[in-house]
């Protein structure tokens, strides 16, 4: 055992022991007691489309809600201050209600399986092919992310070695999701958003116990980082040089609560699968809907530690002294995704710290069974099936399904190493959004409202927006001025930032090109385009006739909300 373990900065007591192993346990049970439930490709990928939309909207923010988000984003509101909730707010709030009240629609009528297989139907195969390779790819990416995120807890905490960890971890995730598919997972992110907000809610609660309250804490801040901005969200966003981001508002409402918001939540299939899987229209409107209020609350669990950090520590250092008499200071320095697990070790005992760690791997969990049910999904029915073996039977889809968990799962563990070396696991993952989220979305948008949009537009809007996006990323890598943020008129942006110009810029480029070409193209007749395009489609009717059983009704009360908090925090 002594080859598994580094130094470490706790122990875990028996009680704590016990929980991490009931959570395995359970998480292992529930794939073998669906697995006869999943017999069929419509089970295995989409859950029988049975979902209630409590269930279909819980597992939809639940698969975002991994541990990449628990531990990125803590760390990210210790380097960058409560701008890091714009991600959850302005980046989410209104892209999931669009989703809810405008796509769903379209992507539920038409009886796609995935995202790639809606761009099939709009522009053909060809944009299929892309559009699914580049979700794959990002979807593996992402799952290593996850992967690593993961043993990163278990390396501070327990001082595990992180090959270790990468594989325990994703042995547990790849028995449940090739035994069980979609309804597994789907039913373990549920218990995951239960457990996850049982345990990280320890942190933020007892933390403000500690700082006295939201206003000291905002007091200490200022104070440790001589700085006011960093507690402010919008107020200091008119200057680039004005705030710890280097960003400007255009970059927040255009590049990230457009581009990169929209894009995410209405065409990445990780979490529009989940609310694909609803047993009827109504549930799969309402699902996005019931999710946005949960994601409202979410930065009470994430950004607020990060915050409460920053209050306890001296920013411009590494995270020192936040764990009593344990080696953390100047000669042991740890890095900004860190901030989380040694908050939890400061705040946390015996059975308090077995269940924030249990939380960690429970959002670990969640990601990693949406990328990987995810990747599935895609490659089994828009590569596998689409070009390679169109005619084998149903339940030859279903063991290829099996069959791509375990290889995404592989692959998964050798891009987890890619991360090892970035300081900000988030701004390596808002880089990959920048690839591949904000050029689909380009594509997606345009396809669904413009009748005029060809099948040759979509497929080269697509790939110039992919290429330039991976080209300008490149360029600044290699040297280049941060180009992007500069013809946004600041050079000083941080890569948080510059991500934000350069998903605004390629889904421009996407956009541009796609118009142009469909205008030199021949569109299809208005009557192949029937559920597929506003204007040529007649949205059927869901069902709810009371005022409080329809979805725009409780999207309109969400808004308020997210209106009001935004004001709050000013």
């Amino acid at each position: 055992m002594s080859a598994l373990l580094t130094a470490q900065l706790t122990h875990l007591a028996p009680i704590d022991v016990l929980i991490l192993v009931l959570y395995y346990l359970l998480v292992i049970f529930v794939g073998f007691y669906v697995k006869r439930a999943t017999n069929t490709s419509e089970e295995f990928f989409l859950a029988g489309r049975e979902m209630t939309a409590w269930i279909a909207g819980l597992s939809f923010v639940s698969a975002n809600l991994g541990s990449l988000e628990l531990m990125g984003w803590a760390g990210s509101a210790y380097q960058y201050g409560i701008l890091a909730a714009h991600w959850y707010w302005i980046g989410a709030i209104p892209a999931m209600l669009f989703l809810g009240i405008v796509m769903m629609p379209f992507y539920y009528i038409s009886k796609t399986h995935s995202v790639p297989g809606y761009l099939q139907l709009r522009f053909g195969e060809e944009a299929r092919a892309l559009s699914a390779i580049s979700f794959g790819l990002m979807t593996i990416l992402m799952s290593g992310v996850n992967m690593f995120a993961m043993a990163l807890v278990m390396k501070v905490i327990l001082g595990w070695n992180i090959n270790f960890s990468i594989w325990i971890g994703a042995v547990t995730v790849t028995v449940y999701v090739m035994l069980g598919g979609l309804r597994s997972a789907i039913i373990n992110e549920v218990v995951q958003f239960v457990l996850i907000w049982a345990g990280a809610a320890l942190v933020p609660i007892l933390g403000l116990i500690e700082a006295g309250g939201w206003t000291n804490l905002k007091a200490q801040i200022a104070r440790n980082v001589g700085d006011p901005s960093y507690t402010h969200l919008w107020s200091t966003l008119g200057h680039f040089r004005s705030n710890p981001m280097g960003v400007h508002w255009t970059g927040i409402i255009f590049g990230l609560g457009f581009v990169v918001g929209f894009g995410y939540w209405t065409t990445d299939f990780l979490v529009v699968q989940r609310v694909l899987s609803a047993h009827n229209l109504r549930a799969a409107k309402m699902a996005p809907v019931i999710g946005a209020a949960f994601k409202m609350a979410v930065p009470f669990i994430v950004i607020l530690p990060g915050l409460i950090c920053l209050g306890l520590t001296s920013h411009g250092h590494p995270v020192y002294h936040l764990v009593g008499q344990n080696a953390v200071d100047a000669a042991h320095p740890y890095s900004y995704n860190e901030v989380l697990p040694l908050m939890l070790i400061r705040y946390c005992g015996p059975g308090l710290l077995g269940l924030g760690i249990t939380a960690l791997v429970a959002g670990f969990m969640s990601g990693m069974d949406g990328n990987i049910s995810a990747f599935s999904t895609v490659w089994t029915y828009d590569i596998y099936k689409a070009f390679m073996n169109k005619h084998a039977t149903d339940r030859h889809y279903v063991l290829m399904g099996r069959c791509s968990t375990l290889v995404g799962m592989v692959i998964s563990v050798a891009t987890a190493y890619l991360v090892a070396d970035a300081a900000s696991i988030m701004d390596y993952v808002q880089a990959l959004f920048s690839f591949f989220i904000a050029p689909l979305f380009g594509s997606v948008i345009l396809g669904m409202l413009w009748k005029r949009a060809t099948s040759a537009g979509g497929f080269w809007g697509l790939l110039a927006g992919t290429v330039s996006s991976i080209s300008m990323f490149i360029y600044t890598r290699l040297g280049g001025e941060r180009a992007l943020a500069h013809i946004a008129f600041s050079s000083d942006a941080q890569p948080m930032a510059e991500t934000l110009y350069r998903a605004l810029w390629s889904w421009l480029i996407c956009v541009i090109v796609t118009i142009l070409v469909s205008l030199m193209t021949t569109p299809k007749p208005e009557a192949e385009l029937v559920g597929l395009v506003y204007g040529a489609t007649e949205i059927p009717d869901d069902g709810a006739t009371a005022l409080w059983h329809k979805p725009i009704f409780w999207a309109v009360i969400v808004i308020v909300v997210f209106f009001i908090l935004n004001l709050i925090f000013f």
